[in-house]
């Protein structure tokens, strides 16, 4: 006997089907990947991640302000951390799974999870990505941002920091609703390899909103028309990591906590993050 495929969606018990739920269904019966019911935010929940949307921004403009050369990457998380108790809201990396900080600080062939450290003095010429996630009332934001220390670096460095800002700008103009994620990640991969550069693989964009982590996972390479189906109302990250050679990375194995991520060949690399909600007319930036 066939037993029937379960369905990840489902309409809502004694309501009428909407347009909504007939593309959905449509995309389904087709054997395409598509959301579950949960994964579509109500105007309540949207407003409330736009809210930790901005105060994430606000905490990294807080950065912003005091970030330059002669600083400790600690002093950065000072920064976050007394944002935090100032605003009534939680840094979302702090103690999550063992991450010892309010945030990560990532320098130069550092991918991402970068440890703030009192010794981690920052130099003219590096690149940094701040990346942080605030939790308020439940919601949660998230972005992360490039900084040139002392506004000044190698020309290659440079390039490296502006077209991975091109790379999240490219992905979400592919984002659009009733497409895929697969149209994401290929915009990004076939940007990003213009240039000879790595399109990290071992990590990826991911739900976020009602918690830190959620379906779907957002590849930052692939193909066009595969992936999840993009749906009005869902919101999630994109955030590609670029390397400035190899997309392999490796664990530090000097890092006591098992977290920072470092380019297989020890080149430079770069990332950009924002929480994105799509609507009826593509992506709507929530961290900015």
């Amino acid at each position: 006997m066939m037993m029937n495929k379960k369905r990840r969606w489902h309409c809502l018990p004694g309501q009428p089907v909407t347009e909504l739920d007939k593309q959905v269904m449509y995309w389904e019966s087709k054997g395409k990947l598509v959301p579950t019911r949960d994964m579509i935010r109500t105007p309540e929940q949207i407003e409330g991640i736009r809210i930790a949307g901005k105060l994430n921004t606000q905490c990294l403009d807080a950065v912003a302000e005091m970030i330059k050369p002669g600083i400790s990457t600690q002093d950065i998380d000072d920064v976050v951390m007394k944002f935090c108790e100032d605003h009534h809201c939680h840094p979302s990396c702090l103690n999550y799974e063992g991450f010892p900080k309010a945030v990560c600080t990532s320098i130069n062939e550092v991918v991402c999870h970068g440890i703030p450290k009192k010794e981690d003095v920052l130099q003219v010429g590096d690149i940094v990505n701040v990346d942080m996630t605030l939790d308020y009332n439940g919601y949660f934001g998230d972005a992360s941002r490039m900084f040139i220390i002392g506004d000044k670096t190698t020309p290659e460095k440079e390039q490296l920091v502006r077209v991975t800002k091109e790379c999240l700008d490219l992905g979400a103009e592919a984002a659009q609703p009733w497409g895929f994620l697969g149209d994401i990640g290929h915009a990004i991969q076939k940007h990003a390899e213009k240039y000879g550069y790595g399109v990290v693989r071992d990590l990826c964009g991911h739900g976020v909103g009602l918690a830190m982590h959620e379906e779907p996972e957002v590849l930052h390479y692939g193909h066009r028309g595969t992936g999840m189906l993009l749906v009005p109302g869902m919101t999630f990250t994109i955030e590609p990591m670029i390397n400035m050679g190899t997309w392999k990375v490796f664990i530090d194995a000097d890092d006591p906590y098992g977290w920072e991520v470092i380019s297989g060949d020890e080149q430079p690399s770069a990332q950009w993050e924002h929480t994105f909600l799509m609507t009826e007319h593509g992506v709507e930036i929530l961290s900015e």
